[in-house]
Parts: structure tokens; sequence; C-alpha cells
């Protein structure tokens, strides 16, 4: 370590090695650091990721739920069954989208998991699945519903569940069950809802 790069400080009487660097940052440095490093990682579209597992998922009953990519070239790419996801299934499907891409022109690192439970259903096929099941509902005013999914289209909804209402002739307001429709423009997320009790 140069002398003139890195200073000794003392505290309290005893000597506490601080290692500062001493070479004034300019904000044409930070500037050239990130125009270089736009030019090194070109973002890999993701639309062809989905389009080259979807291929190989084509006869299978998997599907892909979702794709994300970072800055950094990071994709993590989300499958789900309708019956379950294997990590043999995984790691066949990261090999074979992989091998469909050049590697020296397009640098990136795959991660292909399966749908966690308790994460949001995004696919028609995770509803479908869980008709008859126990969900978790949060609806765009704050109100979370723990319900039975009775049915679902491409338009919302349909859950069963128990709510007190006020009942003709008695003073106490009892349970009874309800169902009703809630169309996907009012709802923030549905989860699958384990209760381990």
């Amino acid at each position: 370590m140069s002398k003139e790069r890195y200073a000794l400080s003392e505290v309290r009487g005893r000597d506490v090695p601080l290692f500062r660097n001493r070479t004034p940052r300019t904000a044409d440095a930070g500037i050239h650091t990130q125009r270089t490093r736009k030019l090194r990682f070109k973002m890999i579209d993701t639309k062809k990721i989905i389009a080259a597992a979807e291929r190989h998922l084509r006869d299978t009953d998997m599907f892909v739920v979702d794709c994300t990519c970072t800055a950094g070239n990071e994709v993590e790419l989300l499958i789900d069954s309708d019956t379950s996801v294997s990590i043999d299934a995984c790691a066949a499907l990261s090999r074979a989208v992989e091998a469909e891409f050049d590697r020296d022109a397009e640098d990136f690192s795959l991660t292909v998991a399966s749908a966690g439970i308790g994460s949001e259903l995004r696919h028609p096929r995770q509803y479908a699945k869980l008709v008859g099941s126990s969900v978790e509902v949060l609806l765009l005013g704050g109100i979370k519903i723990l319900a039975r999914l009775d049915a679902a289209d491409d338009e919302g909804l349909t859950l069963s569940y128990e709510e007190k209402q006020a009942v003709e002739g008695q003073k106490r307001k009892r349970l009874v069950t309800v169902t009703r429709t809630y169309p996907f423009a009012e709802i923030k997320y549905t989860k699958e809802y384990l209760d381990f009790k």
C-alpha cells in the first residue's frame, strides 16, 4: 500500500488503521462507470426466454408463470404445474432454455424456480388448480378475505366465506355463508391459503 493513497488514523492513543482512498472522486468518474456498465450489460429480452420455455413445456402439464430480469441480466423464470414441479424438471428446463441462446452474444444468468406456496397467483391455470381450495384475497380497498375459491374466469373470482350478518328476529348477528363475485379490477392479489392448525 502506498503512503500517498492511504492514511493511518490515531484514535484514543491507539493506532487504528483507517483505509481511505485519498484520490478525489469527481462526478465524471461516476458517469463514466455508469456508461461502461450500460455498455457491458445489454439486457436480454424476457419474451425470448418465455418463448423458449413455452416451447419446451408444450407437451407437459407445466406452464410459465412469470419471467423477470435485473439490470445485471439475472433472469428468474417462474413455472408452475397442474400437479407438481420437481427440482429435476426445473434443472432440465434451465439447461434447455440456455442451450437456445448464444452465450457469447447474450450474457445472462438464468434461475428456473417453481412458484412457491403462498406466492401470488398470476396465471389462469393457477386459479383453475385451486378451485375448491382456500385462498387469501386482498382487495384494493385493503380488505383481506379468507375464502373458498368456487370459480375463476377471465373477469374475476367467485368466493364463498362466512360473514356476520343481522338476521331478522334475532338480536345478535349470526355467521352466514355468502357467495360473492369480485372482478380482477378490485383485487390486489390472490394467494393459496394454508391453515397449519
